[in-house]
């Protein structure tokens, strides 16, 4: 009789977890879960490719089936859309009509999925806070007692981690509060223009997706805090497999409560982007 050692049983117990986790995901990337969801919300990691050729996948898929009404980006200001363009717009039209260049992101991470969208007749719309209103919003003192009104303490404290582990703990602490309140209006104008596109569909069966950074589609934290109670929402966590290290917020981004789902993809090459900013000046 084989005797396994316990870290067999550990990996084992590790990989049918990961499995049950998977196929939740994969059930509702199946067609018929999308059926009456108003609005299925993806997080990504950014810096994950598998994370883009998954979305790009999953705009095919719904909008070959009629069942896409918009999709919403965090990589693109408010109010900035495609609607206005037709099926063959070239990619420097979608920039130009996304105002891609002036919010910074890397446009060949996020073409396909953009041109997808584009090709499909499906208007893609930004949904970020407007650079120019950063300052509004870091002065905005209310934004913590709204996220407090609708996520509970638990919910400040979690924005509050993110934003001192997203800045390396290098952040002084005057400017943690600052920082909170704009990813508060963040979220909540991703959550405004969700509503909006959902508000705005040719027809109720159909779905607007969000692509958003993990944190802002978490339902603990992010932009489903500020949506209305009716919507029916759907949350996937676009994750990756390493086992990469262990702030806290990194661990909480890895946690499953705040999603309905999750779906796990080959990692990225680890990238320590923290090391540069930590590394003592040199002469």
């Amino acid at each position: 009789m084989q005797v396994l050692s316990l870290t067999s049983v550990f990996f084992a117990i590790i990989f049918i977890a990961s499995c049950a986790v998977n196929a939740q995901a994969n059930n509702l990337f199946d067609p018929k879960n999308w059926e009456g969801v108003d609005a299925l919300l993806v997080g990504e990691q950014h810096d994950a490719p598998e994370h883009q050729r998954v979305q790009r996948e999953l705009v095919e898929s719904l909008a070959a089936r009629q069942a896409l009404a918009a999709v919403v980006l965090e990589m693109a200001d408010r109010g900035a859309s495609t609607a206005g363009l037709m099926p063959d717009a070239t990619p420097d039209a979608v920039q130009t009509a996304l105002r891609w260049k002036v919010a910074g992101w890397d446009w060949n991470t996020y073409a396909p999925v953009v041109m997808a969208a584009v090709r499909a007749g499906v208007p893609v719309w930004g949904g970020n806070l407007p650079r120019d209103e950063l300052r509004s919003a870091m002065q905005n003192t209310q934004a913590r007692d709204d996220l407090l009104r609708v996520g509970g303490n638990s919910a400040v404290q979690m924005q509050l981690d993110a934003v001192r582990e997203g800045h390396c703990n290098l952040l002084p602490a005057s400017q943690l509060e600052p920082m909170l309140r704009v990813q508060v209006a963040r979220d909540q104008a991703l959550a405004a223009a969700v509503r909006q596109q959902v508000g705005a569909r040719a027809s109720p069966t159909q779905t607007v997706l969000l692509i958003a950074g993990s944190m802002h589609v978490d339902a603990r934290v992010g932009a489903p805090l500020h949506l209305s109670p009716g919507l029916k929402v759907k949350i996937v966590q676009l994750s990756v497999d390493a086992a990469q290290s262990a702030t806290k917020s990194e661990a909480l981004r890895r946690s499953q409560a705040g999603f309905d789902a999750r779906w796990t993809t080959a990692a990225p090459p680890a990238k320590d982007y923290c090391a540069q900013l930590k590394a003592p000046a040199t002469k």
